[in-house]
This record gives structure tokens, sequence and C-alpha cells, in this order.
């Protein structure tokens, strides 16, 4: 048994393959550019229109719900026009609109720029995801996507908090630039990368996919997690008391890394243990850490709550997307992944706008409890998810052994 078992393990095929390695320059690329700006744009517009939260929420709000709207339009655009063709766009339309919003500091003119750079981000994301799903073995799927986790998470671990220090001492414009430098130089990547295949099963509808409970729960679960998210990265710099500057870059940065090392460490455990036993501590720490950041004039608080949130992101992040690739064919993958990444984004998205809205009248710090306990909520679908795949588990076990 262990010698077949270590025939099995060097026969694996190999996980980092050339395709792969120039998936990963667009995928820097773009989280790169994405990242950078995320925090720095919130920001430029709250100075440039005034405001006490509102104009910060509805630049985070546009950006996160056009990209909504895109993702659930790529699988169709993918499978008219191909990975390669869709991906490339997605690139130029986030990168090249960063070079607009230098040139004024209208609310119209900053979120009709967030709204083609959201549509962009979808683009990268979807077709981008569906693509990578491919390129990765089946049964080294955990692995394969905590890599592809560290390789996105690295960008973000230094951009999102670079991009505030930048902002802070070079102004502006160079961090606009460079956002969208970082889109457009990985578009040269591209060609190279495989096109789509024809499928030879009935490709899974996005509609379809939502009706389907076994991937609805974890997007779900998801979303929970993604509405915080868009909450830290917007509302973080203006919570914190503004003698605390050095805390925000400090929590983001810590947010950052904890989240690309729970994502590896979730991808390991996953493929051993199964993703589904994750959801419920995942989810759990996100709200936890939430809640922990409602401490907005403790220092200590703030990081260690972001910190600790960024742990349980990490978690769901992996878990749901391994299991819910897990749950469908090949020809699901764009179903997978733009139903993963609605759930991101427009988790961001009404995170940031309803935050906006409730921290106006109730202050950060109880908003930021509030949204802890909305948090709390996904708990029920997690732990249906859970009974549900142990109960899977152990009718194909007894099924097994009846043979």
């Amino acid at each position: 048994m262990l010698n077949s078992r270590a025939e099995s393990a060097g026969s694996r095929p190999p996980l980092v393959t050339r395709p792969l390695l120039l998936r990963f320059v667009s995928i820097i690329g773009a989280s790169t550019s994405f990242y950078l700006l995320l925090s720095v744009v919130p920001l430029y517009a709250e100075e440039s229109g005034g405001g006490h939260g509102d104009a910060a929420g509805l630049t985070t709000g546009a950006l996160m719900l056009a990209t909504v709207g895109g993702e659930l339009a790529t699988p169709r655009l993918v499978a008219r026009f191909g990975y390669r063709l869709v991906l490339g766009a997605g690139l130029v339309l986030l990168g090249a609109p960063a070079f607009a919003l230098a040139a004024s500091g209208s609310p119209v003119w900053i979120t009709a720029v967030c709204v083609l750079r959201g549509l962009g981000f979808a683009f990268t994301v979807v077709a981008g995801g569906a693509l990578t799903a491919a390129l990765i073995p089946a049964e080294r799927r955990g692995e394969g996507l905590a890599i592809v986790g560290i390789v996105s998470g690295v960008p973000s671990l230094v951009a999102l908090p670079l991009g505030v220090w930048l902002a802070a001492h070079v102004g502006y414009g160079p961090v606009f630039a460079a956002g969208a430098v970082a889109a457009l130089a990985a578009v040269v990547s591209v060609p190279g990368l495989p096109d789509r295949e024809p499928a030879s099963e009935r490709v899974l509808g996005v509609t379809a996919g939502m009706r389907n409970a076994a991937l609805f729960r974890p997007t779900l679960v998801f979303a929970a997690s993604a509405l915080a998210a868009g909450i830290l990265v917007t509302f973080l710099p203006l919570a914190v008391p503004s003698a605390s500057a050095g805390v925000v870059a400090t929590a983001l940065f810590a947010q950052s890394a904890a989240a690309t090392a729970a994502r590896w460490v979730a991808g390991r455990h996953g493929d051993r243990h199964g993703p589904a036993v994750l959801l419920l501590p995942g989810l759990a720490l996100a709200a936890g850490g939430t809640l922990l950041t409602a401490l907005t004039r403790s220092p200590v608080a703030v990081v260690i709550g972001v910190t600790v949130f960024g742990i349980g992101f990490g978690v769901t992040q992996n878990a749901t997307l391994t299991l819910m690739y897990a749950r469908v064919p090949a020809s699901g993958y764009g179903t997978v992944s733009a139903l993963w990444n609605v759930a991101f984004d427009a988790g961001m998205g009404v995170g940031a706008v309803g935050f906006g809205l409730l921290a106006a009248r109730t202050g950060y710090p109880s908003a930021f409890a509030l949204t802890a306990a909305l948090m709390l909520t996904a708990l029920v679908p997690a732990w249906r998810d859970r009974r549900t795949e142990s109960a899977e588990q152990a009718l194909g076990e007894s099924a097994s052994s009846g043979r």
C-alpha cells in the first residue's frame, strides 16, 4: 500500500508548467494594478469631493458593482471569444483608465473611471480564473490554488499598503500611473497562453449555478467574509485617527500577509482533509477579527483584529474556491469562477456602500460591530454545507465497504 502510494505520488503530473508561469504574469499585473489603487482612490475621492465617507464608499461600490456585472457576462464572452481575447481586453480596461484619474477630482469622473476598471477587472478574474483552473491538474487542485493564492496575494501584500504610503509621500498622480502600467505591461504575456478548448459536456450557466445548492452555500459564506474585506480596505484609513496613519499601513500589510499565508495552509489542509471542514472556522475568525477592529482608537486592537480577519478571509478564499471547483466538471469552471468572484466583489461593493451609510449614523466602531454580527449569519449555510458533505462522505464510504 505504501509503495503504491509513493508510486502514485511520484507519477503525479507537474504543477508549475510554462503556461501556468505565463499566467502568473497576468495575475501579478492585474493584482498589482487593482490593489495599488483600491484604498487610494477612495482617499482621493474623499479629499477632492469632501463628505464623511459617502464619496469613498461610492468609488469602491462603483468599482465592485461594475465588476459584478462584468463577471456575470464574462462566461458568455469567453465561450464566444476565448480566454486570451477576454483576458487581454480586461488588462487594458483595468490599466488604461487609471491614467485619467488625475485629470479631475469630480465624483462623476472618478466613478466613471472606476466603472471601466471594474469591468476590466471582471474580465481578468473570471476568464483568467477559469483558465487557471484548466491549467492545474485536478488531483493537485488544492495545492495548485494555494500557489496561485500566493502569487496573487504577494501583490496585494505589497501594493495595498504601498499605495496608501506613496499617495501620502509622492502624490496621487504617480500612484495612478503605476497602477495603469502594471496592468498594461502584463498584456504581453497573453498571446503565449492556451485558449479555450471546446467543452464535451453541457456548459453550466451562471443562473443554473446559483440554483445549485452545492455551489450556492460556499458562495454565501465567501460573500460574508468579502463584505468585511471591502469595508476594511475602504474605511480603515478613515476610521483610525489621523495621528495613527502608520497603524493603517501596518494593519493593511498584516491583513494581506495573514490572508496569503492562510490560503496556503488552507490549500494544503484541504487536500488532505477536504475543504468543507474549513468553512466554519474561517468565517468565525473573519467575523471575530472584524469585531475586534471596532476598537478603532486602540492601535494594537486594530492591527490584531485586521490580522485575525486576514487569516479567516484567506481560509475562506481557498476553501470555498477549491470546494466549488471540485463539485463541477471542467465545463463548469467558468461558472464557478464567475460565482466566486461575484461573491467577492458584490460583497466588497455592498459592504463599502452600506457601511458608509451606516457609519454616518452610528459611527465607525458601532458599524464594525454590526458588520461582524451580520457576517455570523453565514454560519448557517456553512454548517449545512459541512453536514451535507459529511453525510455524502459517509454514504460513499458505506457504499464502498458494501462492494
